[in-house]
């Protein structure tokens, strides 16, 4: 039902998982532990799939906070269920016991943080517009705020596409090479002509790094070829109607 980082495993008083799609009520393309509330899946069994989700992570389900994901640049503050409709934004951060924060993904980067010693934690929902943009360093900064310490925090790279998985155009490539052209060594040549094979995970680890993260765990996980997983390309692929999404959380418990 879950993957973990054996780097944030290793953290008193934290508690996080990366699900899978086992474990779950939903049927059809959804089927197992869908947690996309924006997905067209019957509502009653994405919130029966996000309370079991919740109830692992030792949280009421009204405790398991995500937020309506844009592919931002942006980081919002948790400190307890949202006010009215949830904020726009593609990361969270918090230093308050007894929530679990998280994002959604089906094939984007899910990056879950952790500072041990101010104990401030962070999740961050990274697809390539949102890690070009710097959704990563916002979450980092928003956790700075709220007392940690970059060279302290752990970040652990989830389950998403890879690079022999993940065929882009020319356009992309020229966009990333326009912001810099060092970016060039995250692409590979594809079969197909005009088309490059893009190392998502390569280039979040590399943005954390040049944010100061010294600690990084990828879990080296597929979603596109991993059937245990979700994958907006592959039921693209597929020419499925729709695709499930999964949640990464993470939270801080009583130590």
């Amino acid at each position: 039902m879950t993957f973990g980082s054996s780097l944030l495993a290793a953290i008193p008083g934290l508690r996080h998982a990366f699900f899978t799609r086992e474990g779950g009520v939903s049927g059809g393309i959804y089927e197992g532990l869908n947690g996309g509330l924006g997905s067209k899946d019957d509502p009653a069994n994405v919130a029966e799939n996000r309370r079991r989700m919740a109830v692992w992570m030792g949280v009421a389900p009204e405790q398991l906070l995500s937020v309506h994901q844009i592919h931002s640049p942006d980081a919002v503050v948790a400190t307890g269920p949202w006010q009215g409709d949830k904020p726009r934004a593609d990361a969270l951060v918090t230093r308050t016991e007894g929530i679990a924060i998280g994002v959604t993904t089906a094939d984007c980067g899910p990056i879950l943080f952790a500072d041990p010693a101010a104990r401030v934690i962070g999740a961050a929902h990274a697809g390539w517009k949102g890690a070009l943009t710097g959704i990563l360093e916002s979450t980092i900064d928003a956790m700075e705020k709220l007392g940690a310490d970059r060279t302290r925090v752990v970040a652990a790279i989830g389950p998403l596409i890879r690079q022999h998985s993940y065929e882009v155009g020319s356009e992309l490539v020229e966009r990333f090479m326009d912001a810099d052209a060092e970016n060039g060594v995250f692409f590979i040549p594809s079969v197909r002509a005009g088309h490059s094979m893009f190392d998502l995970p390569g280039f979040i680890r590399m943005r954390l790094e040049n944010a100061g993260i010294l600690m990084i765990d990828d879990l080296g996980v597929d979603t596109y070829s991993d059937e245990r997983f979700y994958s907006y390309r592959r039921s693209v692929h597929r020419n499925e109607p729709d695709y499930g999404r999964h949640v990464h959380a993470i939270a801080l418990a009583s130590e």
